[in-house]
């Protein structure tokens, strides 16, 4: 049966690597619920499918990877009690992909586009690239693994530095703290990224995936993803939570409150 997705999530096989792309360029590459089941739906495919080794995982245009969640969509969704695919609290991106994902970033890659990002294995950027998790800015948190990958995998006061702040970091910032394994420039991250995927596919398939099932399942995560939904859904249905996607919609700075 031929997988049907939406054209703003594409998805295409290059011999043993799947090459993937969020693809709403006109809009940062930011994420409707349209694309968060398309992307699922491409990532089963490729998790099911024994001629694919490794996941490349982009944005379309050289502007952003993925800006996060469409905070005129997909938020006030997530605040009305939506769960928008993810109400399994041990559920987070890429959480079952034992195969090898690489993250080309192109571009922005904040919010929901970072917590992609955190769930792959191995970064690539471009020069022009940043991150950041904006979501304090506008009274929410992020609730797809950040406060629980994030503090893993770079030091505590830069994760703290994302969460609190609100700021983003460049790429080549990300590099020295170890978000990030190499920067390169624009014209060149596609190809980059694919070189790092040929050369993993010089290796044994089975050993490959069984050395990233190892390292994944001994960090046990799922309980502090548990504890992180839970927290998460006290701020998601605050009034705080409705006023920042707001004033957000309303080129306005929000009234935060507290509650």
């Amino acid at each position: 049966m031929t997988l049907q997705l939406p054209t703003t999530f594409t998805y295409e096989k290059r011999g043993r690597i799947a090459v993937m792309s969020f693809n709403r360029p006109e809009a940062m590459n930011a994420i409707t619920k349209e694309m968060l089941f398309g992307m699922d739906a491409a990532f089963d495919d490729f998790n099911g499918d024994p001629d694919l080794w490794v996941a490349v995982l982009t944005g379309t245009g050289p502007r952003a990877f993925c800006a996060g969640m469409d905070l005129k969509d997909a938020l006030p969704a997530v605040a009305a009690g939506d769960s928008m695919g993810y109400a399994d609290p041990q559920k987070r991106p890429f959480h079952h992909i034992y195969k090898p994902i690489i993250g080309a970033v192109n571009g922005l890659c904040i919010a929901g586009g970072l917590e992609f990002l955190l769930g792959t294995d191995i970064r690539i950027a471009a020069e022009s690239a940043s991150f950041g998790l904006a979501e304090v800015k506008v009274g929410v948190i992020p609730a797809g693994g950040s406060h629980v990958r994030l503090p893993q995998q770079i030091p505590w006061a830069v994760a703290m530095e994302l969460l609190l702040m609100g700021q983003n970091i460049t790429a080549e910032r990300a590099r020295e703290v170890g978000l990030v394994n190499a920067v390169v420039p624009g014209e060149r991250l596609m190809e980059e990224a694919m070189a790092w995927a040929e050369r993993i596919c010089q290796n044994g398939p089975l050993a490959v995936r069984t050395a990233k099932e190892i390292a994944v399942r001994v960090l046990n995560l799922e309980p502090a993803f548990v504890l992180e939904k839970t927290m998460a859904e006290r701020v998601l249905r605050s009034e705080d939570a409705r006023e920042g996607p707001r004033a957000f919609a309303e080129k306005r700075k929000p009234n935060f409150r507290g509650r």
